[in-house]
């Protein structure tokens, strides 16, 4: 019996470790230099819900290059997914830490703190699965991508597929989709307000009224304020030469309506933003006149 029961082990070591281990060699993430992904497991995932839901929803996405995108919505993005990124090669471990921490406390396996990296690498290749495997699957093709590519084409592809409302996938998709322009003619709050809803973005709308989002873009304006958009590392990755300049791959657009109802914030929300503990409650004093003072910031883009 004892023999059994040791054998039975072995084999599920062995079926989990080819199971993990293969993904140190396949995909091919290093195509990615020179190809743009023309549907993800995560919209291939997305679209098994709708036919099951009986949704008739098509995926509406336009690629487009990160010259072609206000660096406005790249700040914005940054400063509310992952403020750490120019730095980290992957893994934000403190993040990672209070994560497990929160998990511990709740007895519950959510295990958030996610890059920009990472979450690029689930949207790509996995599924949303909060399982311990497939954490562990992410995080080896996470270490594969921040090797084989530079920070720019990274956020380049994060912004091309990360998921914006039902349907609605892509920063330039979301753009004529919420505020009827592309994704360069986007300012300051609207960027803001965009970066907001990644949390979660099938439960929050850009222009609804739910007091998260309101709170959450305002917050992340201001620290685009205090910081202003030329900073060391920004410069430095966007002086360098595009990898490559690929063709755009063709996407049915056929949006569906969004509603402007909101629910309550719950799970699937991040942690506060890095700086908000150091914002006070209706703190003004940096944001006097916010048109005023939107102008002077989109100036220094341009």
């Amino acid at each position: 019996m004892f023999k059994k029961i040791l054998f039975i082990i072995a084999v599920i070591f062995v079926g989990i470790s080819l199971n993990l281990g293969i993904y140190f060699f396949y995909p091919d993430v290093a195509k990615l230099k020179k190809e743009n992904p023309v549907k993800t497991a995560f919209m291939e995932y997305r679209e098994d819900e709708w036919l099951k839901e009986g949704k008739n929803i098509k995926i509406n996405q336009k690629w487009v290059k990160l010259s072609r995108i206000n660096p406005l919505v790249i700040k914005a993005v940054i400063i509310s997914e992952d403020d750490k990124f120019w730095h980290h090669e992957g893994f934000d471990y403190d993040a990672l830490q209070k994560a497990i921490e929160e998990d511990i406390k709740k007895r519950k396996f959510k295990v958030g703190g996610s890059t920009i990296s990472q979450q690029l690498a689930k949207n790509l290749y996995l599924s949303p699965s909060k399982n311990p495997i497939r954490k562990i699957k992410e995080a080896i093709l996470t270490w594969r991508i921040e090797k084989a590519l530079s920070k720019k084409r990274i956020i380049e592809l994060y912004l091309n597929v990360a998921e914006w409302g039902e349907g609605i996938f892509g920063i330039e998709a979301a753009a004529h989709h919420y505020f009827g322009k592309p994704a360069s003619a986007l300012s300051a709050r609207e960027a803001a307000k965009l970066a907001a809803v990644l949390p979660n973005p099938r439960r929050y709308n850009p222009l609804g009224s739910s007091k998260y989002v309101i709170n959450r873009s305002e917050r992340i304006y201001r620290i685009m304020i205090r910081r202003g958009i030329i900073i060391p590392d920004y410069e430095a990755v966007m002086k360098e030469p595009d990898e490559v300049i690929p063709d755009e791959p063709e996407q049915t657009e056929n949006p569906p309506s969004v509603s402007k109802d909101e629910e309550n914030p719950g799970e699937g929300v991040k942690e506060p933003l890095p700086e908000e503990k150091k914002i006070k409650e209706g703190e003004q004093k940096e944001i006097s006149s916010p048109a005023e003072n939107e102008e002077k910031f989109e100036k220094t883009v341009n």
